[in-house]
């Protein structure tokens, strides 16, 4: 290593790509403003992946500090279920401890062996991660930040100070019931009552708007959330992908809560890849339809012309609740001849062969497990993003001009879809994809969905009209005022960049 590191920080995030990808971009991001060594602990199953993710950043006259970055897999234990974190949390605490006693720490993955000196002088984890928090705390005192990378809005709610903290009251529901934490957190969490709710820059909305198709998963999310909360309340400051003219009121209302403990925030966003020919073609390695899949985008872009494919993907984890709903889009695409590639990457995502065979039958469209998001999105012939509307999505679309329709699971996506298609004006939501208490009355529009496939191709069908209209040109116009809004924010003197400035003051020895 030709550069001498002025400090040690380690980076760990749970494993989703929502939270990773992001994560080496800050990686990136540190050790060329400050020369850092930054560790990032991961898994087998996504070292590769961040390896590429990192690789993006770094031209070659860079190699110097590329290599103050060091990706580790953890050994975690097989077997271990992805959804509670045991197995994460246990070996983070493992490889955590090798670091500040001064051992010699395995990539499980490579079997590479890095010295730990320096020791960590500061460490970033994961929001969800209160178990690696208390580790850190046990064993030595450092920084110790929390990493979040959904939207400003839902930290106001329902993590921060727009609700209640409902952690004693799982508690003293466990306490006095005998029940398992699991199962009370679950129903407390969850809790719709009707309540409006009333966030900074976004239309009020009633509590249960937040889970417009349930829960995708059911068992630990309620327990997840809660030590999210305590995470976030006991953490040192904060580090977020969200640009400050984004969000500016809910960032406004994030640094008012943290500010009560003096602590400080630092919105980092967007936290994207430079994008030129190279770097596309590194992201392009992590699909094995790489080539089919610029050889369709090309053909529709001489066959239909610029703006007229369709991008459907969920994310790397999420996924909807009723598929069904999702087939009956395809089938309205099909029949309205539009062009689409859709990613399923999702572990939940099952596509059945009969839809498969419509699919490659119509020659219409591309399905992929894995689809290179950022090059999508900046090829001429996409014209709008069927999305889960996550944080990094919706940043990812604004930054490559393409417009939104959102179909919004759970998290902080249905925040998300609200401000995209209400306050800022430049997507469409889709109701009728809703069920349980998604089918009742939206505030915001007094709409009551159906919920039904015959509603959800009405629906679909009528969006897809006005989006290639002059409804549509509108919210078009309206996403280039807000990318023009966030280009600026890493210039020399851009709201992002001097927060980076800050945070790396606080990293070193």
């Amino acid at each position: 290593m030709s550069l001498s590191p002025q400090g040690h920080a380690v980076l760990f995030s749970y494993e989703g790509w929502g939270h990773l990808r992001p994560l080496t971009v800050l990686a990136a991001k540190i050790v060329k403003a400050r020369p850092i060594l930054v560790t990032i602990l991961t898994s087998n199953q996504y070292i590769d992946r961040v390896e590429t993710e990192v690789s993006r950043s770094f031209p070659v006259e860079n190699a110097a500090r590329r290599d103050l970055i060091r990706i580790i897999a953890m050994p975690i234990e097989k077997g271990a279920n992805p959804l509670t974190f045991d197995g994460i949390n246990a070996a983070f605490a493992t490889t955590y401890k090798q670091l500040v006693n001064g051992d010699p720490v395995k990539c499980d993955k490579t079997n590479t062996i890095y010295d730990s000196h320096p020791a960590p002088t500061a460490v970033v984890l994961d929001f969800f991660g209160k178990g690696p928090l208390d580790l850190v705390r046990s064993v030595h005192s450092v920084k110790a930040y929390a990493w979040y990378t959904g939207s400003a809005s839902c930290l106001v709610w329902p993590f921060g100070p727009a609700r209640e903290d409902y952690r004693e009251k799982v508690s003293s529901i466990v306490k006095e019931t005998g029940r398992s934490f699991d199962d009370v957190a679950e129903e407390i969490v969850f809790e719709a009552s009707g309540k409006v709710v009333r966030v900074p820059g976004l239309p009020p909305m009633y509590d249960y708007e937040y889970q417009p198709q349930g829960s995708i998963v059911k068992g630990g999310i309620g327990k997840l959330l809660v030590a999210g909360r305590a995470c976030l309340d006991e953490c040192d400051g904060l580090i977020f992908t969200t640009p400050e003219p984004y969000e500016p009121e809910a960032i406004a209302g994030v640094r008012t809560w943290f500010g009560e403990k003096s602590r400080p925030i630092f919105p980092l966003g967007p936290l994207l890849p430079d994008y030129d020919e190279t770097t596309s073609a590194q992201e392009k390695k992590m699909t094995e339809k790489s080539q089919e899949l610029d050889q369709f985008m090309d053909s529709v872009l001489a066959s239909h012309g610029p703006k007229t494919m369709i991008y459907i993907a969920f994310g790397s984890f999420f996924w909807p609740t009723q598929p069904d709903k999702l087939w009956a889009l395809l089938d309205v695409l099909i029949e309205k001849k539009i062009p689409f590639v859709m990613s399923h990457a999702s572990p939940l995502a099952v596509v059945p062969e009969t839809v498969k065979e419509k699919v490659d039958k119509s020659g219409l469209g591309l399905l992929s497990k894995w689809l290179p998001q950022q090059s999508i999105l900046s090829h001429p012939a996409t014209a709008w993003f069927v999305t889960h509307c996550g944080q990094n999505s919706a940043l990812e679309a604004v930054m490559s001009s393409v417009p939104m329709i959102c179909w919004p699971c759970q998290g902080d996506q249905p925040a998300n879809a609200a401000y995209l298609s209400h306050t800022l004006d430049v997507a469409y939501e889709l109701y009728e994809i809703r069920s349980e208490l998604g089918l009742k009355p939206i505030l915001r529009n007094g709409k009551v969905p159906v919920g039904t496939l015959e509603a959800v191709r009405e629906e679909a069908a009528t969006v897809l009209q006005n989006a290639f209209l002059a409804d549509g040109q509108r919210k078009r116009e309206n996403l280039s005022k807000v990318r023009e809004r966030i280009l600026g924010t890493w210039a020399e003197s851009g709201s992002s960049k001097l927060a980076l400035d800050e945070l790396v003051k606080t990293l070193g020895a």
